[in-house]
């Protein structure tokens, strides 16, 4: 049974973010809500309580039973997890009279104390909190401190249970990953043997023995997850894994044959579906985004259940849902409010009637890369930029025509090809074009045009919840947007887009 250690999250944003950083100690853990405590069982190694959007003095804040976990297992309190049980067992918690939010440094720190053993005096920490431990309680030792936080973190004594202030999983908390380690080898007493080729043994003997000689169907996209997911599965099961890939009209230049071929080059058995013209005559005259989504997800699971009916005998369905997916699910904040329309597959279980497979659903998208690194997946794929479902489609701010596909097709296709030719592709987490409903006048020769607007994006990002975009070199912009407006026909005027995420987002749509 894999070891694990169990976060429980009270909202905090930075709580996939201390998750990321146990697993690169190759250590699992799993992220639950405070008020769904999992079974803790000989397997559970750990427990560490996040930070949190509230305050502990809030009527409303959150409250968590701990009955089963203090004392019992290491235990570590992370900014209001600290906060919360110093106030809950006797101690107190009152407004900061110095609100600290961002970087501070340790001015006192016990290295002694087994969490903070090879933790630097003066260390940087990074702190988020408009409250502050103003009393511990009497059992509780006070193991650091900042210049204006008394109770930067402690330990109640004779057992191992922590509270620290700051944030230690945050980059800016210099030697954050030092504590954590501190906590989760020498505290928790973790083996750190959940690597790429352990995850991959376990998975695919966990497939043998889930699926037996069941046939399964996987909808592949030529992306990073569903690529992953369709090797795994192969390696499991073989010849019982059919792949669909589809070509919905809106994918990047030459990008199915080229897809097809690399799949195929990997030994998998996938059906090519084109269907472009049915999806362009479903989306004709469609311009609200929101709308074009839908019509392309009712569209391919039209498709990809026509094509799967072929397939005699089929019991599952295959897809590479990542761990961010399963947390948005069951999150303290629930599902998002709006969640778009662009997770293609997302009807399909019910409408197919097959039971589930999700071979990456514990794996954040970084940790898939490493996977498939660890399965010899060519870099071609796993370094791939990630490319929305909803393809060009929501990169025309307009209604999709063929023609405004080809031009954007184009247009993408010199900047993506640039990119790889400068060098600058793998510093770039996602990059595309734009088709702006904007025409501007431009001169070509000796004539004036009125012709179309392109911008460029490119930011980077390690999930995608937050972006900043990238500042490629002005001669690389320059050489890129000459290069448009020369060689495709329609476009006069590019610009490149310097927003970050938030407050926009990586897509225009």
């Amino acid at each position: 049974m894999t070891e694990r250690i169990i976060i429980l999250d009270f909202g905090s944003q930075y709580t996939q973010l201390i998750a990321r950083r146990v697993r690169e100690l190759n250590v699992y853990c799993e992220i639950h809500p405070f008020n769904k405590i999992p079974k803790i069982d000989s397997d559970v190694k750990g427990v560490i309580l996040s930070g949190s959007p509230f305050s502990v003095r809030d009527v409303n804040s959150p409250r968590v039973d701990l009955n089963n976990i203090k004392s019992k297992l290491p235990l570590l309190g992370v900014c209001y997890g600290a906060q919360y049980m110093a106030q809950h067992f006797g101690g107190e918690v009152l407004p900061s009279n110095t609100r600290e939010y961002g970087r501070a440094n340790l001015h006192f720190v016990d290295n002694q104390n087994d969490l903070l053993k090879n933790i630097s005096n003066n260390s940087q920490v990074w702190m988020s909190h408009g409250d502050t431990i103003a009393k511990v309680p009497t059992n509780y030792k006070i193991i650091a401190s900042t210049k204006d936080v008394r109770v930067g973190a402690y330990q109640i004594e004779n057992e191992p249970t922590y509270g620290i202030q700051f944030h230690p999983e945050v980059y800016h908390s210099t030697e954050g990953m030092k504590l954590l380690k501190n906590f989760i080898v020498d505290i928790c007493k973790c083996q750190q043997n959940w690597t790429p080729d352990s995850f991959v043994e376990t998975t695919i003997g966990d497939l043998r023995q889930k699926l037996g000689n069941d046939k399964v169907v996987l909808g592949l996209s030529g992306g990073v997850d569903s690529s992953v997911a369709g090797v795994l599965l192969h390696k499991a099961i073989g010849k019982n894994l059919t792949c669909i890939f589809v070509d919905n009209g809106l994918l990047r230049k030459n990008e199915f044959q080229k897809v097809l071929d690399s799949y195929k080059g990997m030994g998998l058995n996938v059906i090519g579906v084109e269907a472009k013209y049915r999806f362009l005559s479903e989306l004709a005259g469609v311009s609200d985004p929101e709308t074009k989504r839908k019509i392309i997800g009712r569209v391919f699971i039209e498709v990809f259940d026509e094509e799967a009916h072929k397939i005699k005998d089929v019991k599952w369905l295959a897809q590479g849902t990542i761990y961010p997916d399963v947390i948005e699910s069951v999150s303290v904040k629930g599902p998002s409010a709006t969640i778009k329309s662009h997770h293609n597959v997302g009807g399909l279980p019910e409408k197919m009637n097959l039971k589930i497979v999700e071979p990456l659903n514990l794996l954040f998208k970084d940790e898939v890369r490493r996977v498939g690194k660890s399965l010899e997946i060519s870099d071609t794929l796993l370094k791939r930029h990630p490319f929305p479902g909803p393809g060009l489609a929501i990169r025309i701010l307009s209604d999709i025509t063929a023609e405004k596909v080809s031009v954007l097709q184009e247009v993408d296709d010199i900047f993506i090809e640039g990119l790889k030719e400068y060098n600058l592709y793998d510093l770039v987490w996602q990059a595309g074009a734009m088709l702006l409903p904007v025409q501007s006048v431009g001169v070509m020769g000796d004539e004036r045009t009125y012709e179309n607007v392109v911008a460029l994006r490119a930011v980077e990002s390690t999930d995608g919840m937050t972006a900043d975009w990238v500042h490629l070199p002005y001669e690389f912009l320059a050489k890129i947007s000459n290069k448009i407006i020369n060689q495709v026909r329609g476009v006069n005027r590019v610009v490149y887009d310097i927003s970050s995420k938030p407050p926009a987002t990586i897509e225009w749509e």
